[in-house]
């Protein structure tokens, strides 16, 4: 009998969250050991709930969510996705220019299949979350990352941008605010993105799923108000993350600027929606309760609120780890450390994570999986209480205390 092997499109498809380091914990945890998992950005499992109203209106429509729905969503949710951005000066937005997905995720998978040729390259920040590079590939796109500088931080470097911009460039992608920095980009950078967009003809594909987890002073700014109708802008956004309410499923797609030169592309983009039958139904029964009602993100994002208290802490006590540093996260849930290759002279971050996973039973991702440059950072999610999270950054500070004693990174764990 034959092998059969995974499809060819596969080769170059990466997503570090969920890969190797995933794997390897697994095999911990069969062994009877606890793992804290700080690789994934999943509400629910450190004590994050959805507001009770949202579940409540999910539940009592559930009667009504036995059959398919429209493809592109229901109408309810998408005319509350229409008017949350009319809310925000984006007053030409129409229910017929919202599509409903399986998060955002999904949506980002459907635009590319739809958008993208063989070939075609697509810029990505770097770092970036990984999906979007995955995606494009997939799609059979050539994605090109371009530098976000952490001097700035974490700031996209716009000269870097229109450096790599060439005649087979299709699209720009925007993170903000970002996973996996934390940063949320001011005023000047969005306009600046949205301008090169326009100057090279490029289509703006904007996640933004993060956009209501701002700390201090941040604030966030669509790049659809600044793409008016000059740049067709891609919007993407959903309920995971600032309505914990990840396993909903309930994302957002907005589409805005020149529509009537997108009506081929929307058109397949259509396709694809109905080839996928709709959204998971009762998911999108929660959207316009959680954007018309109580915004208890609030309550997360301020001092005392624990989003705020649990992000400032990690970055602090990082930042006290000789030899590491941290931008301060103004956004989102992680944060997105340095480790000085002076200090520690790391060759596989990779294989570092797993070394401190088996050392200390704590599960962080690797830089490079979020298609950084150098294998010189990890990604730390900030969502357990101060407590348990002052705990793991104090394991991983006893970890990098035994590398600098001079004990070799990969074996540290054995000690």
């Amino acid at each position: 009998m034959r092998l059969i092997k995974q499809s060819k499109k596969l080769q170059d498809v990466r997503y570090d969250v969920r890969g190797p380091i995933l794997v390897e914990a697994e095999k911990l945890e069969a062994q009877g050991h606890r793992i804290l998992k700080l690789n994934i950005g999943n509400t629910a499992p450190f004590g994050f709930e959805a507001p009770d109203a949202v579940l409540r209106d999910m539940i009592h429509n559930l009667p009504q969510s036995q059959g398919y729905s429209d493809s592109r969503g229901i109408y309810s949710a998408r005319t509350a996705v229409a008017h949350y951005y009319q809310s925000h000066g984006l007053t030409d937005v129409g229910v017929e220019d919202v599509f409903i997905g399986n998060g955002v995720s999904e949506l980002i998978s459907m635009v590319l299949q739809a958008f993208v040729d063989d070939g075609n390259e697509i810029l990505i920040p770097a770092p970036d979350y990984p999906l979007w590079t995955g995606a494009v590939t997939l799609a059979g796109g050539t994605p090109v990352h371009y530098r976000c500088d952490e001097s700035d931080d974490w700031n996209p470097d716009l000269a870097d941008i229109e450096a790599k911009i060439t005649g087979n460039t299709h699209a720009l992608v925007v993170i903000n605010p970002n996973n996996p920095t934390g940063a949320v980009y001011s005023e000047a950078t969005v306009r600046g993105l949205v301008d090169l967009a326009r100057r090279h003809d490029l289509v703006l594909m904007v996640d933004e799923i993060y956009e209501k987890i701002l700390f201090e002073d941040a604030e966030h700014h669509h790049a659809a108000t600044f793409a008016a109708d000059d740049v067709l802008c891609l919007t993407f956004s959903g309920l995971s993350k600032a309505y914990r309410a990840c396993g909903y499923r309930a994302g957002w797609l907005m589409v805005s600027g020149p529509k009537h030169l997108a009506a081929d592309f929307l058109e397949g983009l259509t396709l694809l929606a109905n080839m996928r039958m709709c959204a998971n139904v009762p998911g999108q029964h929660a959207i316009q309760t959680a954007l018309g009602g109580y915004q208890s993100i609030n309550e997360l994002i301020g001092p005392g609120g624990r989003f705020y208290e649990q992000s400032m802490t990690a970055w602090r006590l990082l930042n006290e780890i000789p030899g590491v540093s941290c931008v301060k996260p103004r956004g989102a849930l992680y944060c997105f450390p340095r480790l000085d290759p002076a200090i520690y002279p790391i060759e596989d971050d990779q294989q570092f994570v797993i070394d401190l996973l088996r050392a200390e039973k704590i599960l962080v991702t690797h830089g490079t999986g979020f298609n950084w440059f150098e294998p010189d950072h990890f990604r730390l999610v900030t969502l357990p209480d101060v407590d348990v999270l002052t705990e793991a950054v104090g394991r991983i500070a006893s970890y990098l205390s035994a590398v600098r004693a001079g004990a070799p990174i990969s074996s540290v764990s054995a000690q």
